[in-house]
């Protein structure tokens, strides 16, 4: 039996769906892709985004895609989309199962037919409104597919932001406990992997729910006092969350085993208080530029990536002016920069001043821009300068070179055996090459 799964949106869905395709290999399953040449697949598996209106219709898009591409085949539809708009997914004709957010991981079973309800003959709704509130066991993943696997230890959300369905798809904040975290890293450092991200929907907010309660500051130490996994990334975390005592943490763990990146991707969103009143963001203008000016003084050579929201309700030319003047005077390595997306069911989708179109495709490009700005800025600094990097790929379009990461995020690009892959390596950076920095093995 051959299966075929795609993913759309977040690190936490790829992740998922990862775990769901091991899950089905370890049953016996063969993975395939578009572009195997052997026979079509008997299920695909359409694991959803609706985070924005374009994501919804990539969804639904790639729903009727599959149906139309591989009419024998049994088709399950899951994730974000799916939980919150069901009723649309049923109205395709050829779709066999929806699979709500907290039954992802009984895709493998019912596929399999181990589970109770038989595909094609009943469907096997998502359940109405956000997510159950307990962790998801699905078990991490290991399929060798990365040199830097993924594990969700967090997921749900419980800010509430005005213009964000994720609430409202994925249920409230819970966490994997830290002695399971612990237990799956190891086993991901067993696998021979050197770094590990953990992922999660509101990092920040890992440990809350559980009894007794932790952090993630709590965590981070364990992780590196237990030196469980060579380096360890954070995916995302909100800049009110991202506390002085984990900085100092990064700023001390800078050597392996246990060390936490000198990396943070933090949502900004706009750079406007008046907007980001109106978006219920707990932070302001200011507060951003404290803390941009702490991880600056704790961890000097960090990467600083940073989300954009461009076009919410009511964003006048000021206050876009504020957004943009704010990121041109920070230190920021690099820009995510996403245009507004009315999302039905939100706060926000109520709001009055929408931003016409062609205003916010205008600004994200003035965004991007100052984004790539930000970004050559930050390589020419690294210019010259002997780093670590983890060693990852061939790249297919120049195999003669291979692809590492720095701590910091940087890649680069570098003349070296394959037998470097997968492991650490000293590497001066010599030039720049587009979005890539060029390296060579120091002596």
């Amino acid at each position: 039996m051959k299966f075929l799964i795609k993913t759309l949106g977040c690190k936490v869905n790829q992740y998922e769906s990862e775990v769901i395709a091991q899950q089905l290999q370890s049953m016996g399953w063969e993975m395939i892709t578009p572009q195997t040449t052997s026979a079509g697949p008997d299920a695909v598996i359409i694991n959803t985004c609706t985070v924005t209106q374009k994501a919804a219709m990539q969804s639904r898009q790639a729903t009727r895609q599959a149906i139309r591409a591989y009419p024998s085949a049994r088709i399950v539809v899951t994730g974000c989309h799916a939980q919150i708009h069901q009723d649309e997914i049923s109205r395709i004709q050829g779709v066999d199962t929806i699979v709500g957010q907290d039954r992802k991981h009984t895709i493998p079973a019912l596929l399999s037919g181990q589970a109770a309800t038989v595909l094609g003959e009943a469907r096997y709704t998502a359940t109405r409104g956000p997510a159950v509130q307990a962790f998801d066991p699905l078990t991490p993943a290991l399929l060798g597919v990365r040199t830097r696997p993924f594990l969700k230890i967090q997921d749900g959300c419980n800010a509430f932001c005005t213009y964000c369905i994720v609430p409202y798809t994925r249920g409230r904040s819970r966490s994997m406990p830290p002695d399971r975290v612990i237990k799956h890293i190891t086993r991901i450092a067993q696998a021979g992997y050197q770094e590990v991200v953990l992922t999660g929907i509101h990092l920040g907010c890992y440990g809350l729910d559980l009894a007794p309660q932790v952090t993630l500051l709590d965590l981070l130490n364990r992780i590196h006092t237990t030196q469980a996994i060579a380096r360890v990334r954070l995916s995302s975390i909100e800049p009110h969350e991202l506390s002085d005592d984990i900085l100092q943490l990064v700023a001390r763990s800078d050597a392996r085993p246990g060390q936490i990146c000198n990396h943070f991707h933090i949502p900004l969103q706009s750079g406007d208080d008046r907007i980001l009143q109106n978006m219920h963001r707990p932070y302001r203008r200011n507060d951003f530029i404290g803390l941009i000016n702490r991880i600056q003084q704790a961890v000097p050579e960090a990467g600083i990536g940073v989300d954009v929201l461009v076009g919410f309700p009511g964003e006048t030319a000021s206050a876009f002016a504020n957004t943009h003047d704010l990121i041109e005077q920070l230190p920021l390595t690099y820009l995510h920069v996403f245009p507004f997306s009315s999302r039905p069911g939100t706060v926000a989708a109520r709001l009055p001043d929408p931003v016409p179109a062609e205003v916010i495709k205008q600004r994200c490009r003035i965004l991007r821009q100052l984004g790539f700005q930000k970004k050559q800025a930050f390589y020419r600094q690294q210019l010259g300068k002997t780093v670590e990097i983890l060693i990852e790929e061939r790249r297919e379009r120049t195999a003669a070179r291979l692809k590492g990461l720095t701590a910091n995020y940087i890649p680069v690009l570098l003349d070296a055996e394959a037998a470097w892959q997968n492991s650490f390596a000293q590497v001066t950076l010599d030039g720049m090459q587009g979005e890539f920095l060029i390296g060579s093995i120091a002596a």
